[in-house]
């Protein structure tokens, strides 16, 4: 039996969500001068919490007014190793860190599965031990700059789900010779919770502990 311990990693492993402040900390090292459209990205986010457009048209502007399109993938990982480090030393749960080494331990396979952008997750990743990492992809244009647009899915809700079962297929993992644990904070991972043979919902907000509650879910929290 293949053990897999997937992880989600905004508010699960990271006390906080890290697309805006990964877009902040780009903007001020590859062109602070984008900075005087913080505003206009803030407002770009309200749009979405006002349902006027989805996540995905959130991440793609965002991009665009904050980092731009004309930055070469080698000055991405530039900002995104800095943004790794800064993120371990004062954005991870203690407690993250300890279930990461317990599946570790166990010779567990450690997957993150999360709706961040992978421009910034891998650096995150593989400080943290990851073996694998499935993300919401950007797309390299034929100029090699990287494009703010997304490359198929934005990996939210039951997407993914889709994104997982394609990377295990594409592994060659199949499902019946996979034991699965899950780790998320938010009920929009309900889907792979009920996927997952261990679902554990950690550092859940309300709706997630009203889910668990009610399915039997053991409630962890990792902020302590």
């Amino acid at each position: 039996m293949i053990e897999l311990a997937i992880y989600d990693m905004d508010r699960t492993i990271t006390r906080t969500g890290t697309f805006t402040p990964f877009m902040l900390h780009a903007a001020g090292r590859l062109a602070p001068w984008r900075l005087i459209f913080a505003p206009a990205a803030a407002a770009v986010a309200l749009a979405y919490v006002a349902k006027l457009i989805e996540r995905k048209t959130v991440k793609e502007t965002n991009q665009r007014l904050m980092v731009g399109h004309r930055v070469t993938p080698a000055r991405f990982r530039e900002a995104a190793e800095t943004f790794a480090d800064r993120t371990l030393r004062f954005n991870v749960h203690p407690g993250a860190l300890d279930a990461i080494a317990t599946d570790r331990a166990a010779g567990r396979r450690l997957v993150m599965a999360t709706a961040s952008s992978r421009l910034y997750v891998e650096s995150i990743a593989a400080r943290l031990g990851f073996d694998d990492v499935i993300a919401t992809n950007g797309i390299q244009g034929l100029d090699e700059y990287v494009s703010p647009k997304i490359d198929g899915e934005n990996c939210y809700g039951p997407a993914k789900l889709r994104m997982i079962k394609a990377w295990m297929a594409a592994e060659g993992l199949e499902r019946t010779d996979c034991h699965i644990r899950f780790y998320s904070d938010h009920a929009s991972d309900v889907p792979v919770f009920e996927w997952a043979d261990v679902p554990l919902p950690v550092n859940a907000h309300a709706k997630l502990r009203r889910i668990a509650k009610a399915r039997g879910w053991p409630l962890q929290n990792w902020g302590i």
